[in-house]
Formats: structure tokens, C-alpha cells, sequence
């Protein structure tokens, strides 16, 4: 069986999990925290970062890398995309949300509102949390002018952007970082997802010490 390393608030875990879940793929859950730089995840990846999927034989690292390998070896549902320019709007929306919004939202808020409460014991800068607010909002409304094109964020299918997108949006989520207020058509598409029973079980996760807000893990926010 596959093992994921991996910790609850790492949104490239959860982009993984999620994928996992759509192709019906089992796997273990190893808690790891790149902080602690244990032995295993050292070994296992030299950048000493989450996610790791391994099964014994083979060991992948980085998310885009482990959806794409699942694609291309478990046939159904297919996640990439149908056609050529489909493909490549997926690959570059991916891009875009487990870097740009990962940059700017959702790695500040894991550091002010996750690591400098749990580990460094620091207090929290509101600078970069309003900073990483601001940025939130407008990758709001870039989901919002997606959607009024497609269904999906990069066409009629649901894939891969939609899978990164997801899992980045729910760790900000959770630190409390989205207002949804204003966007309504981000708010359905999102909505759809946290019905599906393969993206419910990542909202019943929670992070020891790090509470969210009452309405994260609900259809109706």
C-alpha cells in the first residue's frame, strides 16, 4: 500500500489526498513535520518537505509529480484534461495556485497563523496576515472570472487546477484567511467541491492547536 507523509495543514498534501480519493487509490496517512526534519522524510526527500508518497519500491516527491504519475497509471476518472490546450490550461492553473497563491496567501498565513503559534511561539504578524488577505481576495475574483467562462476552473471538466486550487484555498480557509462575501460564483464551485465525499474527508481533519472557523468544514458558508 501507498504511504503518504505528510501533515494535516500542507496544502500540497491534501492536493494529493484529494487526488488519491478521486481515482480510488488507498494509502496510509504518516504524519510528518518538515519543522522536526525527522530521519524517514529526510531520507526519503532531501529538500525535507511534504509530501512523500511511497509504497516501498518507488517514492515520489513534489504534488504536480504525484498527480500526474497517478493519471498516467490509474486510467479513471482521467484529471488532466481531453485535449492538448485543455492539458495545458490545467498544468499552467495548477502552476499558478501551488505557487502564486501558495506564496501569497497561503504560506504566510501557515507561518503566522500555524508555525509561530505551535513552534517558534512567536506572536503572529498582522502585516503579513492582512497582506495574505488582500492577496486572497484577489484570487477570489480570479476564480470568479474562470468560472464565468467555464464550469471548472480550466474547462467543462473537473482536474487537476481544481484539485490544487481546492486544497490551497481550504488550508487558507481553515487560518481563517477567505472572505467569500462578493463572490458568489467562487463560493458555488467551491461548494461543489466540499460535497464530494473524496474532499469531505480532508475537511474533517484538524491541526492540533490550530482551530478553524466554525463554518469550514459546512456546504453552507
Amino acid at each position: 500500500m501507498w504511504r503518504l507523509h505528510q501533515f494535516p495543514l500542507c496544502p500540497f498534501s491534501r492536493a494529493v489526498r484529494f487526488a488519491m480519493a478521486e481515482k480510488g487509490v488507498p494509502c496510509e496517512l504518516v504524519l510528518a513535520y518538515p519543522w522536526e526534519r525527522g530521519e524517514t522524510l529526510s531520507r526519503l526527500n532531501p529538500a525535507i518537505q511534504t509530501p512523500v508518497l511511497e509504497n516501498g519500491t518507488l517514492t515520489l516527491c513534489d504534488s504536480a509529480a504525484m498527480l500526474e504519475y497517478l493519471d498516467e497509471t490509474v486510467e479513471r476518472p482521467p484529471l488532466i484534461g481531453a485535449g492538448a490546450a485543455e492539458r495545458a490550461e490545467a498544468r499552467r492553473l495548477a502552476a499558478w495556485f501551488t505557487q502564486r497563491f501558495y506564496n501569497e496567501v497561503s504560506a504566510p498565513l501557515l507561518a503566522e497563523r500555524m508555525y509561530k503559534r505551535l513552534v517558534s511561539r512567536e506572536m503572529p504578524d498582522g502585516i503579513s496576515i492582512r497582506n495574505a488577505n488582500r492577496a486572497a481576495e484577489l484570487h477570489l475574483q480570479y476564480i470568479d472570472d474562470l468560472l464565468d467562462e467555464n464550469r471548472w476552473l480550466a474547462g467543462p471538466t473537473f482536474g487537476i487546477a481544481d484539485i490544487h486550487a481546492a486544497a490551497q484555498l481550504s488550508v487558507a480557509d481553515y487560518l481563517g484567511g477567505l472572505d467569500w462575501g462578493g463572490h458568489q460564483s467562487a463560493k458555488v464551485w467551491y461548494s461543489a467541491l466540499k460535497s464530494r465525499p473524496s474532499f469531505r474527508a480532508l475537511l474533517s481533519d484538524r491541526m492540533e492547536g490550530v482551530r478553524p472557523p466554525p463554518d469550514y468544514d459546512k456546504l453552507d458558508f
